[in-house]
Formats: C-alpha cells, structure tokens, sequence
C-alpha cells in the first residue's frame, strides 16, 4: 500500500495529472481518494461514461494485468475493486440517467451444492471494473436461478462458478438444461473455478472455461465482440 502524500490535493492536479492518480489510488485500494477523484472530475464537466473509462475501467485493467501476472494477489484486487464500487455507487444512478453504452450484462452465481464464492465475487468485480453489468445470484444455484434470471435481466451472459468435484458436473445440468428449452444459444456461457479446466469447459458445452478473473475480463470481452462481429 502506498499511503497518499501528504501534500497531493486532488483538486489541485489538472486532468492530465489527476487520472493517473486515480490509477494509483485504484490499484492501491484507496476508496475514499476514488470518490474524491470521481467528484472532481464531475464538478470540471466529465461525463459519467468518460470519467467510468478512463479512470476507473483503465485503472482496473491494469490491476487485471498484474493480477494475471502474479504481481497482485486476491487481497490487494478486492482491495481496489472496492475502490471502484465506492467510485462506481456515484456514477451508477448517473449512467443510467445518460443511457451510456455498456459492454453486456451478465447474470453471475455459485452452483447448487457449493458455498464458495471467494472467486465468483472477484470475477463480479473485475467484469463491473471492466464495464459490464452484473446481477450476482450468490452461492448454490439451481437451475430455476439462472434460467429465471437470465430471462427477466435480458443478460447476454452466464457465468457459473463451483470449486467442488463434486458440484463441478451441476454445471452440465444447466446447460442441458437450456438446450432442452432451446435458449442454449441465447446466451454467452463462461464457467470458471479450481478443479475446472478447458477440457471440461468443452465437454459441457460452455463457451469458454476462465482459469481467473482476468482470462474472465478478456473472454466476455472477446466473446460479446464475436457476438456483435465487432473487432475486440
């Protein structure tokens, strides 16, 4: 953790200077320092949409980076996710009133029969710091959960997590699921959790297997470009 200068006043720095700041502060996980910036940057005439891209989605992907890289680990990630919420709970309300673009929604949970969500919550926060919407069902989801919210959020996106052996095969029964209600092909589907791995991610049929939280980022990322055939 870097500690903030003592004589760095955030109004003080022009733009130029103050973004990148809001990079530092990001990647050490300096919530308060975040929601300054964030309201800096709206009292100089920022638009919510510039102010969530340039400082805080590009923040976040370089924590992604070094996260990726093993520079950064869980503790010091939740850290600056959480420095992005703060930022992200006062441009949310702004956004929506703007109708500013968003990358894709995705509906996000544990399977049915697992408690964990250590790596789940990370995914949630690193996909929300890249730009997409999330709708976090929690932990041990059956299939009713995903379907339902799948349907009533309009998501593009199915994100499931298990980190058992024993709950990893859950996973199958949803997407067989789907294929027998024929929305299979509605939805980008990415599992992710310990004992998973890309083979099994093809042989239940999901889009993409995502070894962490960053793989996850670029995944969706890739994937909703396909989807729209725009260039990722």
């Amino acid at each position: 953790m870097v500690e903030e200068d003592d004589d760095l006043i955030l109004s003080e720095l022009p733009d130029e200077e103050l973004v990148p700041q809001m990079h530092d502060d990001l990647y050490d996980g300096l919530a308060d320092e975040i929601t300054e910036g964030v309201n800096i940057l709206l009292e100089r005439g920022w638009t919510p949409y510039d102010i969530l891209t340039k400082a805080l989605v590009e923040g976040m992907r370089i924590v992604g980076i070094d996260f990726r890289d093993g520079i950064l680990f869980v503790p010091e990630v939740l850290l600056a996710a959480n420095a992005m919420k703060a930022g992200m709970s006062i441009l949310k309300p702004l956004l929506i009133e703007t109708g500013a673009p968003r990358l894709g929604k995705m509906v996000i949970g544990t399977v049915k029969g697992d408690i964990h969500d250590i790596g789940k919550n990370l995914v949630s926060m690193m996909m929300e710091g890249a730009g997409f919407e999330i709708v976090d069902l929690g932990i041990n989801n059956p299939v009713e959960n995903y379907l339902e919210a799948l349907e009533r959020e309009r998501a593009d996106i199915l994100g499931m997590s298990a980190l058992l052996t024993t709950t990893m095969p859950y996973m199958k029964v949803v997407i067989d699921t789907m294929k027998e209600k024929g929305v299979r092909d509605d939805y980008i589907i990415m599992v992710g959790g310990a004992p998973l791995n890309e083979e099994f991610g093809r042989a239940i049929g999901a889009d993409a297997y995502c070894r962490d939280a960053a793989v996850a980022v670029e995944m969706a990322k890739t994937l909703m470009a396909r989807r729209h055939n725009l260039p990722a």
